[in-house]
């Protein structure tokens, strides 16, 4: 498809509502239900707390997912935004935001695992265990599952520090936009070491979340410069 028959506007807008779900998902998912029923110093009370709510347990790792393919489809309509800058730095930028959502998609494996090794207690395949190991096992799945999403932050912190780099560089966004994308792309390069990055979360979240509102709002009140941008894409298909 053409410069001339795509709708810029149009995608920025896709994107603006994607990254919408993304933060209502993730503040139900985390907040609603693994912060609720989740206490990493007492494996007996959030076993007790898996059980007693497996049906929000369970709509909590559907969230997740929905999650991350909400993040998929965004990674792609990024891409496709910000190839006329830089076709090669837009396209690593999208493919290190992926092996991101793959490896975040990976670990909530582990935040539903610890359901079916609770409810299959006493069961042959774990007869070997008493009640209160199988509720250490299934705590000790809940922190992989943290730290598998942690580090997965690390590979969002360079993505997003590159497409920041392209809004700055683009003229069909403004460039204190790509400059807040760089700086919410370093807060998550910080999980590169796990104890800074769990240090400054109190400060990164909020930051991240801030820059991320704040897209949302430019993209769909004032949109993409198309003119701009069709002129970038003409001139980046003509080299």
């Amino acid at each position: 498809m053409t410069s001339n028959h795509q709708h810029p506007r149009l995608i920025g807008r896709i994107i603006a509502l994607l990254s919408l779900v993304l933060i209502i998902s993730g503040v139900f998912a985390q907040g609603l239900v693994a912060n609720r029923l989740i206490d990493f110093s007492n494996a007996a009370t959030t076993a007790n707390n898996i059980l007693a709510h497996k049906g929000l347990f369970q709509l909590g790792f559907t969230v997740y997912l929905i999650e991350m393919a909400c993040n998929v489809a965004n990674t792609a309509l990024w891409y496709v935004l910000l190839r006329p800058v830089n076709p090669s730095m837009a396209l690593v930028a999208a493919f290190i935001d992926l092996a991101g959502a793959i490896f975040k998609t990976f670990a909530r494996v582990f935040f539903i695992a610890p359901l079916w090794v609770l409810l299959h207690t006493g069961s042959p395949a774990l007869s070997g265990f008493t009640s209160e190991q199988v509720q250490s096992i299934a705590l000790i799945l809940l922190r992989v599952n943290n730290t598998g999403a942690a580090t997965a932050m690390a590979f969002f912190g360079f993505s997003v520090t590159l497409n920041g780099y392209l809004i700055f560089r683009s003229t069909f966004l403004p460039r204190w936009l790509g400059v807040l994308s760089m700086i919410c792309g370093i807060c998550w390069l910080t999980f590169l070491y796990p104890p800074l990055g769990s240090r400054v979360f109190t400060f990164a979240a909020p930051v991240g979340l801030l820059s991320v509102v704040i897209m949302i709002l430019w993209l769909l009140i004032r949109g993409v410069d198309e003119d701009k941008w069709r002129s970038k894409a003409a001139a980046a298909s003509d080299t």
